[in-house]
């Protein structure tokens, strides 16, 4: 007797002998796998037991394998051939069952494919789509690289164009900047060269201006000629003689001192009315301090404190037809003044006259009277002149040249320069209101006159 489980493993192995029996089919799996297919359900061949069914209860339990098998009845006997008939009935019935079992599995087979088509239709379906999705993803994504190169390629060309044309802007900018430093360069090379040629010009026409002579200095400066050499060492005294002339010519004088003590020093007079006795009475204090020599030359007119200046110094020399004049010491009043301020003034002015005339007396040899009254006989203002000739044999001057020869003007006169030993008298002429030409002159300290010549009243106070 055959147990259930003996008959499923004796109907599986048929199946699997049988030709087109079912077997493992890859695609059904994985239909099934995905949870997209029911497994098909498997019906057992009638007469043959379900091995998933469970055993009834009255069936004798499978034989342990610890107890020990039954005892087997005695085999029977041979039997004589006459009984062979009975043993080829079961055969005879075990094939007639196997072929009708094959036919039911070649049925359940065909069955199988038919319930099964559907899903295989549905499966190929599937991988189908699966494909067409696959090949629809894959021309996507090449679609996608294809715009992206496209792109890409766009970019890089695009890229390349602007790199050129950068390059190009840069090589034209290099160019233009090129040419531009040439073009600088060639201007500043002309303008070096014309600026050059312009110092050249400037530097010739400055040396042009001045002469290729240097100043000399002789021992005696007049010569047996009768010619006066005057050398650098020159002061121009002209105009009326203020605080700011004394300042200028004193100051010029102890210069000339600190350089050389030896050489002369000249000053110069050209024109000159006279002015402050404080300020004539410095420029005088200053001569005769002086270490150096200081010689007076007159060259046009000198008269009061510039004659006074020119008769007392050391030595002096003027052109023949010179003028020197002298004459007493004279003012106008400026202020409101009483008698006694007035008596006051004239004595001031008294001991002025003294002190400035007394030298020129001495030196002429005649008494103050003298000199007053001889003033007065030449004229009836009492304005003694005299040309250097006859001021020579009064003892005004000490020498009448024929000639001057100013060595130190080696600069061209029509150069736009000032001497420097040239002092400024800050004057300027003025219109007063009948519109007559004047000259108003600083206001001086109180105890100062002015010892000038201005017979015309060219020269006034405020």
């Amino acid at each position: 007797m055959h147990t259930p489980l003996a008959l499923a493993a004796v109907f599986a192995l048929s199946l699997l002998s049988l030709p087109g029996a079912v077997r493992d089919d890859p695609e059904l799996d994985a239909a099934v796998n995905r949870g997209g297919v029911e497994p098909p359900e498997f019906i057992p061949p009638p007469g043959v037991p379900d091995p998933r069914a469970p055993a009834p209860e009255d069936a004798d339990p499978p034989p342990v394998a610890d107890e020990p098998p039954a005892e087997e009845p005695p085999a029977p006997a041979e039997q004589s051939p006459p009984d062979a008939a009975p043993r080829e009935r079961p055969l005879a019935a075990v094939k007639t069952e196997q072929e009708r079992l094959a036919a039911e599995n070649a049925l359940e087979e065909e069955r199988l494919k038919h319930e099964t088509a559907t899903l295989r239709a549905e499966v190929q379906k599937l991988q189908l789509e699966k494909e067409r999705l696959t090949e629809m993803l894959a021309i996507d994504e090449l679609n996608r690289k294809a715009a992206g190169l496209e792109l890409h390629a766009k970019f890089e060309s695009e890229k390349e164009r602007l790199e050129r044309e950068a390059l190009l802007a840069k090589s034209r900018a290099e160019k233009l900047t090129n040419e531009l430093k040439a073009r600088k360069a060639e201007w500043q090379m002309k303008s070096a060269k014309l600026e050059a040629e312009i110092k050249d010009l400037e530097v010739r026409k400055k040396r042009e201006a001045y002469a290729n002579a240097k100043p000399k200095y002789p021992g005696n400066p007049l010569d047996a000629n009768g010619r006066l050499v005057i050398s650098d060492r020159r002061i121009e005294l002209d105009g009326p003689i203020t605080y700011r002339t004394a300042d200028e010519v004193t100051v010029r004088i102890n210069y000339f001192n600190n350089k050389n003590p030896r050489r002369p020093i000249f000053l110069v007079i050209t024109d000159s009315p006279g002015g402050s006795v404080m300020s004539g009475y410095r420029i005088l204090k200053a001569m005769e301090g002086s270490t150096a020599p200081v010689f007076v030359v007159v060259k046009s007119f000198a008269a009061s404190m510039a004659a006074t200046i020119a008769t007392l110094a050391e030595q002096s020399y003027a052109y023949p037809n010179a003028v020197l004049l002298h004459h007493q010491l004279s003012m106008r009043l400026i202020a409101n003044l009483n008698l006694v301020e007035q008596e006051e003034l004239l004595a001031d002015s008294r001991k002025w006259w003294e002190r400035l005339a007394g030298p020129i007396c001495q030196k002429m040899g005649i008494t103050l009277d003298e000199f007053i009254e001889r003033m007065y006989e030449n004229s009836s203002r009492g304005d003694w002149s005299a040309f250097a000739d006859e001021a020579r044999e009064l003892r005004w001057i000490d020498h009448v040249v024929t000639s001057i020869h100013e060595t130190a003007l080696l600069e061209n006169p029509d150069v736009d320069t000032t001497l420097p030993s040239k002092p400024a008298t800050s004057l300027v002429e003025e219109l007063d209101e009948d519109g007559h030409p004047v000259m108003f002159l600083p206001r001086l300290n109180p105890r100062d006159f002015y010892f000038i010549y201005n017979p015309d009243d060219y020269y006034r106070l405020r």
